[in-house]
């Protein structure tokens, strides 16, 4: 009764004392606390009653070893706790390495690629009008037909036209016979004026109306000439090549001249692509046009196919809305594959930086200091402030570094100032031992059913810290005796947090 009064105490003044240090844990494990304490309790009335008769296990340390050879949770007392206490400081304070993947800062030079999207649009596209008021006599093609320059479209009906020419060049040649008559009349008068038969006046007479008449043939062949244009309108042909879209008069209609739509001609190769240029990079673009236009490259969705043309017109006023500048590009289209209307996306190469630094965009950490990386040195980890100038895709340009220093990518939000790291090969984030993936906390090697370490930012006493180790060794040991129970998590114990299957095992021994 003795033994078991002293092993009480011991473990009820070891289990009091620890969860004193670690008061946090109360409120997880609040039964168990509760029970350490009713049995703390008993123990020490137990051991102060029987004690003047058992002097002989009077002592803390004799059923410190009482209760060892009884139950392993026995080495949670607090002479084992500190026995163990100095290395357990000095785990603590030397905070393990953080598993990490590194990349080498590499030079070359990299092209500054402007990318955005863009519309194709026609380089030229004509709405096709009669010019003449008049029903149309037939049409001479097909929806959606490829014509070429001058193909005869639409025909209306020219009999007003026909017969208003038919006069004019009457009226044309009745002029010109009277004309050669007045030519005629004239000549007479000469030559009876040098017989002294008529006077001067009659000569000159005949000689303005030879002038009258010859206006008059003038008038006749405007006349005629204006006929024919008329009648040239009832013949309607196309202005430029392209594809024609739906026709809007079938043959009989009426027409009304310069209102009646009746198709639309576009221009599909050369076709055009319009799209925007920040207003930053408009020097670059001005410069690039200029040498013949800078290469451009369009891109249809889906899979659709790739283009490349030059940029031929750049605007002469920025968008104060969007602060942008408004530019346009050709492109061949013998297939036809870029459609008006249609978007696409459009990468310009502007210039090339030489000689750049490039890291990978995930290897820079964005923070309140502003963009930083760890650079690996000696095998410990030092921020280093840079300066992204360019960004395309996974890589990044920047400043603040040397070539060929090695720099954190995977695991560093694992990673603190001046802290130890652990490179592993890359390779070993294809077999799922990178925890970093997805925004994941990185496991330590080897463990992968460890949780994650837990960070505290508040200090901790060297008192708390002595105290926890010594209770994860004893949890360590106790778990060899147990059944069905898995190991406790040594991250756990570092952490302040034993599991709940150490309680158990305590309860066991003491009891």
């Amino acid at each position: 009764m003795c033994k078991t009064a002293v092993s009480l105490y011991d473990c009820g003044f070891a289990i009091g004392w620890y969860s004193a240090v670690c008061g946090d844990l109360f409120k997880e494990h609040g039964n168990f606390m509760k029970t350490a304490f009713l049995r703390a309790c008993v123990g020490l009335c137990c051991s102060v009653l029987l004690a003047p008769a058992f002097p002989q296990s009077s002592t803390p340390a004799q059923g410190g070893a009482a209760a060892g050879s009884a139950s392993p949770p026995a080495s949670t007392t607090p002479a084992a706790a500190g026995a163990q206490a100095p290395g357990a400081g000095q785990r603590a304070g030397n905070a393990p390495p953080v598993s990490v993947t590194t990349v080498r800062v590499q030079k070359r030079d990299v092209p500054v690629t402007l990318k955005g999207s863009g519309t194709v649009v026609a380089l030229t596209s004509v709405d096709v009008r009669p010019q003449m008021s008049n029903a149309v006599s037939k049409v001479h093609f097909a929806e959606g037909q490829f014509v070429k320059k001058g193909q005869l479209l639409f025909t209306l009906d020219a009999r007003v036209e026909e017969a208003n020419l038919a006069k004019a060049k009457a009226q044309l040649a009745k002029d010109q016979a009277s004309h050669a008559d007045a030519q005629r009349q004239l000549a007479r008068a000469q030559d009876l004026f040098a017989q002294n038969f008529i006077s001067k006046g009659a000569v000159e007479t005949a000689q303005a109306q030879v002038e009258s008449w010859a206006a008059t043939i003038n008038a006749d062949q405007a006349a005629v000439a204006a006929a024919e244009v008329s009648l040239s309108f009832s013949r309607i042909s196309a202005p430029v090549a392209g594809r024609v879209g739906a026709v809007n008069v079938t043959a009989g209609g009426l027409v009304q001249a310069n209102v009646t739509p009746l198709v639309t001609i576009t221009q599909l190769d050369p076709i055009g692509v319009a799209f925007s240029i920040p207003q930053r990079n408009l020097q670059d673009a001005l410069g690039a046009l200029k040498g013949g236009g800078a290469p451009i490259v369009a891109t249809l969705a889906d899979s659709g196919g790739t283009f490349k043309g030059k940029l031929t017109f750049v605007d002469n006023a920025v968008d104060m809305a969007s602060g942008t500048v408004k530019a346009k590009a050709s492109f061949a289209n013998k297939d036809s594959k870029l459609w008006p209307g249609a978007f696409v996306q459009i990468a310009q190469t502007v210039t090339v930086l030489k000689d750049a630094l490039v890291i990978p965009q995930v290897t820079i950490v964005q923070g309140a200091r502003g963009t930083t990386v760890f650079v690996v040195n000696e095998g410990k980890a030092t921020v280093r402030p840079v300066k992204v100038v360019f960004s395309d895709g996974t890589d990044a340009v920047v400043t603040g570094l040397k070539p060929g220093e090695v720099v954190v990518m995977d695991g560093r939000q694992n990673v603190r100032p001046n802290s130890p790291v652990l490179e592993r090969p890359r390779e070993a984030r294809a077999e799922g031992g990178d925890g970093a993936r997805g925004g994941k906390p990185e496991r330590a090697d080897g463990d992968k059913g460890a949780k994650p370490e837990q960070r505290s930012s508040e200090p901790e006493s060297a008192a708390a810290g002595e105290v926890r180790q010594a209770s994860g060794e004893a949890g360590a040991q106790g778990t060899k005796g147990g059944k069905g129970q898995k190991p406790e998590n040594a991250q756990g114990a570092e952490s302040g947090k034993p599991a709940q299957g150490e309680g158990k095992r305590r309860d066991k021994g003491a009891s």
